[in-house]
């Protein structure tokens, strides 16, 4: 949707208080339409902002112009700046991030005992099978002299 246009695309990231806002223009007018608003938000403090303009697999050119960071100054409680040092890894409310899956559950002792049982039968009736076969085939490789 932002490919080949015949004017510049901007974009706009806030992060004010724990919320992630991102504006984007792409039409040209000078308007500002939201793209993303995420509350809760929670990022560690020195870390670096950082862009890059490579798309993968696609052959187009796409140039990062210009960037202008600002840091705001916020009046905090003291409480909001205890709770927004203790962070160390980024973190959004009530969203689960890739990797962060709860445990699961162990067996119950009835669910291992009938994996262990029926794999055991298993393992018995591939062993027979496997003789008879191995007998039907010495039986035919013999060699008959009559």
């Amino acid at each position: 949707m932002v490919r080949n246009l015949p004017h510049d695309t901007f974009l706009v990231i806030r992060y004010v208080k724990r919320r992630l806002t991102v504006l984007i223009d792409i039409d040209g007018k000078h308007e500002w339409r939201d793209c993303i608003d995420v509350p809760g938000v929670r990022l560690p403090r020195g870390y670096y902002f950082g862009t890059s303009s490579v798309t993968g697999d696609l052959s187009d050119n796409h140039d990062i112009i210009s960037l202008k960071l600002y840091q705001l100054t916020v009046e905090r409680t003291p409480e909001e700046e205890k709770r927004d040092r203790e962070v160390f890894l980024p973190v959004v409310d009530n969203l689960k991030l890739p990797g962060m899956e709860a445990p699961l559950e162990p067996m119950s002792g009835l669910a291992l005992f009938l994996i262990v049982f029926f794999s055991l039968v298993a393992i018995v009736f591939a062993i027979v099978i496997g003789i008879i076969v191995y007998n039907k085939w010495q039986e035919q490789s013999r060699k008959h002299f009559y």
